[in-house]
Order: structure tokens, then sequence, then C-alpha cells
């Protein structure tokens, strides 16, 4: 219950206490006279009518007042929430904005970088689809230069001279041309010129002794091995193995027979093979390597079997170099060292020379100032008198 309940109740309470107050004190006054009493009842009457209205009266202006509160604080609220309402509907009219705004700003920054993205994708793609071009006319023109090379092998002139070529490219790649010769006659009184010859040093320095290799493709019998490992042809790939087998056999005699004459000669050949996998092939034939070396004196030699001794060779060829060197150098030192006792000599005479040289000019400042000594009883005269008296620089000089 809130105060403004309590109100009415107070202010008669308070009324009721001061007509009972103001009773009792008429009563005293007038307890003794008749009148009085009936004055008395007639004011208790009037009081409690009065008390009566304004109850009543009070309690109607409690009501109205509660009324009119419950009014102000209904009006109150339907302010306070149409305030509310308001406020929220601009509060979210703001949020709907701003994030319509930020939709925008993100659509319009992912609409520029999806077309970035697009644009440099495209380009790649461009750029890629340009590449796959250049790379099909390369792998066209590969084809084509394949075709050639393909011509060019099924002629066995033309497949000696691949071989050749490339023999003469790892020749210079590691000696120098003077330490080897190509297409030369190296047995006296044969017309037979080797492929290629490494350039040896002999007896004599006007005689070298020349290791003869020679380049051999046994191209159609590796190409039916190929054939048959790749088909899975067991017989076929020992058939084609033993034909590529007796051709090197052949090409081995062949070079014993034509390019091996000691001492013009080393006592072995080079057989070489261009092909990496032809080389393998022919090191898988048990007994191949070392009957070769045994019955004909010729060694099988691969591409890179073949620039392994080519270096070998290439450092003997310098160590023979040095130790020439090394006995030029010493009998460069052995005519120094004679020199240089000569030149012991000369220093001692030299020494001599000074020592004599000396002691003349001791003998010669002694002799100085004992004249000096003997001059300091003589008079000198002025400068000018002692310049006239004797002659000018310049004649005494010349004299």
């Amino acid at each position: 219950m809130s105060f403004l309940d309590l109100l009415p109740t107070l202010v008669v309470v308070a009324v009721v206490a001061a007509a009972m107050g103001y009773a009792w004190a008429r009563r005293d006054a007038t307890s003794s006279d008749p009148a009085g009493a009936q004055a008395w009842s007639d004011l208790l009457a009037q009081s409690e009518r009065t008390e009566r209205e304004l109850r009543r009266e009070i309690q109607e202006a409690a009501r109205y007042a509660r009324q009119e509160q419950q009014e102000s604080l209904a009006l109150f609220q339907r302010n306070l929430n149409e305030q509310f309402s308001l406020q929220q509907k601009a509060l979210t009219e703001t949020l709907q904005r701003r994030l319509e705004e930020i939709r925008r700003t993100v659509d319009e920054q992912l609409q520029t970088q999806l077309e970035a993205k697009l644009t440099q994708s495209f380009k790649q793609v461009a750029d890629g689809l340009q590449q796959v071009q250049q790379g099909l006319g390369q792998m066209q023109v590969m084809a084509q230069d394949v075709g050639n090379l393909q011509r060019v092998l099924s002629n066995v002139k033309t497949r000696g001279i691949f071989g050749e070529i490339q023999l003469h490219a790892l020749l210079e790649q590691v000696l120098t041309p003077e330490q080897f010769a190509r297409q030369a006659a190296i047995i006296p009184g044969k017309s037979v010129n080797v492929d290629f010859a490494v350039r040896l040093p002999g007896r004599g320095d006007e005689t070298p002794v020349w290791l003869p290799i020679d380049a051999k493709f046994p191209r159609e019998d590796f190409e039916r091995l190929l054939d048959a490992q790749a088909q899975s042809d067991v017989a076929g790939v020992e058939a084609a193995a033993k034909a590529l087998e007796n051709q090197i056999w052949s090409e081995a005699k062949s070079i014993a027979d034509k390019y091996i004459s000691v001492p013009h000669t080393t006592d072995f050949a080079i057989l070489f093979l261009p092909s990496e996998s032809l080389f393998a092939e022919a090191l898988r034939r048990p007994g191949l390597m070392d009957g070769l070396q045994r019955k004909h004196r010729v060694t099988l030699a691969g591409p890179t079997t073949m620039l392994a001794l080519l270096n070998s060779l290439q450092m003997g060829f310098r160590t023979l170099a040095l130790e020439r060197q090394a006995s030029e150098v010493w009998q460069v030192l052995g005519a120094v060292k004679t020199e240089f006792e000569r030149y012991g000599k000369w220093v001692d005479k030299v020494r001599d020379q000074v020592h004599q040289a000396a002691n003349t000019l001791d003998q010669a400042e002694t002799r100085s100032r004992q004249m000096r000594r003997a001059l300091n009883r003589v008079h000198a005269l002025p400068a000018e008198q002692a310049q006239d008296l004797l002659p000018p620089e310049s004649e005494g000089e010349g004299a």
C-alpha cells in the first residue's frame, strides 16, 4: 500500500483527534450545565456526520487521485513505449542502412577482386594455351627431326658418322687438337685410316705412339633387342642379344686386324659405342668384355667410360709435361748454381777492392788532418784576395 492510499485515513484520524480534544475540553467546561450537555451531544453528532462526510470525500478524492495516477502511469507507459518504438525503429533503420552500405562495399570489393582473379586466371590460361601451342609446334618440329634422324640412322654410313661426331665431341672436350688426330694413317705402309687416334709419347720426341679408337653403331641388332624386350619375347631377346654380340665380335676383329701394329700403335684399341644403353647391353653379355680384350686386345667404351678414359690420359699428359718441366727446371738450377759460384768470386773481389778503397780513404783523411794542423799557423786571406790569387773553379775543373 502506497503513501497516497494512507493519506485520507491519516487526515480523518487527525480531524477526529482534534474534534475529540475539543469535545473533551468542552465537556469539562459544561459538565454541570444541562444545556451545555445537549450542545455537546449535538456537537458530537455533527462531528460524526462531518467525519463521515470527510471520510467519504477523502476516499473519493483518493480514488480519483489513484485513477488519475493510473491514467498518468498508463499515459507515461504509452509515451515510453512509443518513444522506445521510435528509437528502436530509428536504430533498426540505421543498422539496416549501415548493413546495406557494408554489403555494398563488400560486394564492390568482392566484385573487384573476382574480376582481377578472373582476369589473371584467364591470362594464365591464355599463356598456358599459348605455351601448349608452342610446345605442339616444337613437338612437330621435333617429330620431323626424329624422322630425319631415323632416316639418317637407317643408313650404315650415316650411323658411322653419328658415332664419329659424338666421339669427336668427347675428344675435343678433354684433349687439345695436338693430342689426337682424325682419319689418321697410323701404320706406315698401310692405306687404312682409323676414325680417331690419341697421340701418346714414344721413345723419341718425333716418333709418337698412337692409340686407335673406332666408333661403331650396330643399330639394327640393338633395335631388334629392344623390340623383343618390350614384347617380353624371351626367345627373341636371346636371339637379338646373340646377334648383337656376334656383330660386336666381328667389329672388334676388324679393328684389331686394321689398326693394331706395335710399335707404331699401342698393343690395344678401343671400340666406341655411342649409346649408353647399347654399351650396357654389351656389358650384360657374359664374358664379352674379357673375351674381346684377351682375343683381339680391343676394349669396349661407352660415352661415360670414354670420357673417364680420356680424362685419365689427360692427367697422364699433364704428369709427363710436369716431369719434362721439372727436368728443365733442374738444368736451369744447375746453371744458376754455376753462375752463383762465379758471383761469389766477384763478390769477394769487390769486397777486397772496397777494403782497399777504405784504407786509401783512411790514409787520405789522416794526411788531410796533418795538413790542416800545419795550415793553422798560416794567416788566412780575405775571400776577395783569395779569389784573385786562385784560379776560377771552372778553370780548375777544366785543368
